[in-house]
């Protein structure tokens, strides 16, 4: 949210922990002077909560010309030891809530409206990060669904695009990279040789939804230092 306000979008957050979201939004507001930011709890995995959520975004933004999937979860239980529930629940939330927030969201898109979900290099390269077979394949799903949602919503003059970030230091990812030889290891796979920033993957959501990537559908950026390299 922070770099689309410093870009000059008004944007509506939704997360699954109102405080949080109407942290952010307010913090956006202090930071770009003159953009509006709202947010509403949402769990993106709930199809009710979905659709009421992006009616009142509609409602606070005045129209919708672009959608972040960023909501998702980690999970790094071995193979062999995850058990089913939590498998799909990682798919209700990075697959099934990608394909909803997706939906509701062209309802209200006109011509010329942009989507970036937010994949993963995990799901180019089967894990072997710090997610493991339930991630990877969650986001596996979600390039696979966004190159449908391409197809699809070309008619409606909406782009869609995915960005698949490598090991970034965030919260989702910070208890495995506390362990320093996890972290090594991590670094150790990227070209060059760290873990990426927050603003460096922002920046390349900034980029796909705006006016400059306006031939870039059905695409999926890497962005991870070079550690998926073809």
């Amino acid at each position: 949210m922070a770099a689309l306000a410093q870009a000059g979008y008004h944007t509506f957050g939704l997360d699954l922990q109102a405080d949080r979201a109407e942290q952010v939004a307010l913090q956006a507001e202090l930071d770009a002077p003159g953009t509006r930011h709202g947010s509403r709890a949402c769990d993106v995995a709930d199809e009710d909560q979905v659709v009421a959520a992006f009616e009142e975004a509609r409602a606070f933004l005045g129209r919708i010309d672009t959608l972040v999937t960023s909501a998702g979860v980690v999970d790094t239980t071995p193979f062999m030891d995850i058990p089913v529930a939590r498998f799909r629940r990682i798919h209700d939330v990075n697959v099934i809530g990608t394909w909803l927030c997706m939906r509701e969201a062209a309802r209200h898109m006109q011509p010329g409206s942009a989507i970036c979900a937010i994949a993963s290099i995990a799901g180019l390269r089967g894990g072997g990060l710090s997610g493991t077979a339930a991630y990877a394949a969650s986001k596996g799903g979600v390039i696979a669904l966004a190159k449908n949602a391409a197809r699809v919503l070309a008619a409606r003059g909406i782009r869609v695009n995915t960005l698949s970030p490598g090991a970034t230091d965030t919260p989702m990812i910070e208890e495995p990279l506390r362990d320093p030889a996890h972290r090594a290891r991590i670094e150790s796979l990227a070209a060059q040789q760290r873990i990426g920033q927050a603003q460096e993957i922002a920046a390349g959501v900034v980029y796909l939804l705006s006016p400059q990537a306006s031939f870039t559908h059905g695409a999926n950026l890497v962005v991870d230092g070079g550690i998926v390299i073809a």
